[in-house]
């Protein structure tokens, strides 16, 4: 395909996905190159890597590292497909920027230059970190006093597709971002090819659904569909990563990338368009409010389903932050109890260790192999209160604390039961972390500084 193929609007624009969160498979994203070369046109690739917590995490990992936060797996996601997208023109999208879109950036070129390919223009797009002086009293203000009560790791707005696009239209060939919606990463490209005014909300509205159905890559492709004998997938060890069609309009058909398992049908991708979508009339995003209400899907081939009828209307005045906290130390604990009489003896050795603890902090107790997801703190459920006869149980127990030492008495108290326990414990595994704990609001899209620059490299 030709390299400027993507700023030919009367081309019928593709986007792949090559990831869907961070920690994704890394071999989804060679498929779906591969499939964009030989389909040909003009053709983009994303890649979504933040969830909610992600970013703070990653805010943790620069402040450790000034030249770390950004995508642990940036360069394993990358180096399969860098050459075939820069030679055949493949835009790439993607918010693996995380908490530092700079080094991101400068460790994609490291990349290419490693690889022996030529110097891509690397966009990076700014603004989206809002734990600044001049912005903590609008934090305040939307969050409450909460906000001064606490040690912030990071505040972070979603930004829109504006920066996307404009880098694009500026002749990006990468664009890095940190937290930008996720549905942005494919809005961004849409306008950039298509060129859509920014209150063009019906096609705004289109695209931004195709970028959600595309956002969390195997999702739409019966990866979180399959349920076996109810919900069978092909070949579920290899399922696609989705590719979406994207017509002048905005509508969608959506695919996955050739020769792989999985499947596409009006089912996964009817799961996926309702994914996380609490009001279909109102589905907000930066860019546009979304409509769905009207929406319907259909089959129009093999592993193709078409999306029509989404409208959308002007977007929000407001942005949402996320603002993540320190929140004590979370101890867990683990045991295993095996054989005769087990789960009696898992429930008596996590009555031990709350009697020890003696209400030094709360606790949670979990009997995997007999209920963990549906008991409650005592690992009970309405309707089995009695002992059991499992016989292979694994006692969890948890709790958090603000003072790490007085979570690490779970830890110690767990440990001991090897003998100080009923019989026959083993296999005990302990591990305390730093909580992060989340507080969100919306701030007014003014105060607000997006932007993006392209990396500056400097060669000797």
């Amino acid at each position: 395909m030709s390299a400027d193929a993507f700023f030919d609007s009367s081309l019928l624009l593709r986007v792949g996905c090559g990831s869907g969160f961070s920690g994704d498979r890394t071999d989804g994203a060679g498929p779906v190159v591969r499939t964009l070369v030989a389909e040909g046109g003009a053709c983009a690739l994303i890649f979504e890597t933040l969830a909610e917590r992600t970013l703070a995490l990653a805010q943790q990992a620069r402040s450790a590292d000034p030249e770390a936060g950004y995508e642990p797996l940036l360069v394993e996601l990358l180096r399969p497909v860098l050459a075939d997208c820069l030679a055949h023109g493949i835009r790439i999208v993607g918010n693996f920027g995380a908490a530092n879109p700079p080094a991101a950036a400068r460790r994609i070129a490291a990349l290419a230059r490693e690889l022996g390919l030529r110097t891509p223009r690397i966009a990076i797009v700014t603004g989206d970190d809002v734990d600044t002086p001049e912005h903590r009293a609008a934090l305040r203000e939307n969050i409450g006093p909460a906000v001064d009560a606490v040690t912030l790791v990071s505040a972070n707005v979603y930004l829109g597709a504006a920066e996307i696009a404009g880098a694009l239209s500026a002749g990006a060939d990468i664009v890095v971002a940190g937290r930008v919606a996720d549905p942005a990463l494919t809005l961004g490209l849409a306008v950039a090819h298509y060129g859509w005014g920014w209150d063009d909300w019906e096609r705004l509205g289109r695209a931004t659904m195709a970028g959600h159905l595309l956002e969390c890559a195997a999702q739409v492709t019966g990866g979180y569909f399959c349920d076996p004998g109810m919900k069978d997938v092909p070949m579920p060890h290899d399922p696609g990563f989705p590719i979406a069609e994207i017509d002048a309009d905005g509508e969608c058909v959506i695919t996955k990338a050739q020769g792989t398992g999985g499947c596409v049908d009006v089912r996964t991708v009817t799961e996926q368009l309702l994914y996380e979508v609490h009001d279909p009339g109102r589905y907000l995003t930066p860019d546009v409010v979304a409509d769905i209400t009207d929406a319907w899907l259909e089959a129009v081939g093999p592993d193709r389903v078409a999306l029509r009828g989404v409208t959308g209307s002007a977007r929000p005045p407001t942005l949402k932050v996320n603002a993540y906290h320190h929140g004590g130390w979370l101890a867990e604990a683990e045991i295993s109890y095996a054989g005769p009489n087990a789960e009696a003896r898992a429930r008596l050795a996590g009555d031990i260790v709350r009697r020890r603890l003696d209400g030094a902090l709360p606790v949670r107790i979990d009997l995997i192999g007999v209920m963990s997801v549906l008991a409650d703190d005592e690992g009970r459920a309405a309707g089995r209160a009695q002992p059991g006869a499992a016989t292979d149980v694994r006692l969890r127990v948890a709790g958090k604390h603000a003072d790490a030492e007085v979570a690490r008495r779970i830890l110690r108290e767990v440990t001991a039961l090897y003998t100080c326990g009923p019989a026959g414990g083993g296999g005990v595994r302990t591990a305390i972390r730093q909580r992060l704990e989340l507080l969100t609001c919306a701030i007014p899209r003014e105060l607000v500084r997006a932007g993006w620059h392209f990396l500056e490299e400097t060669t000797a």
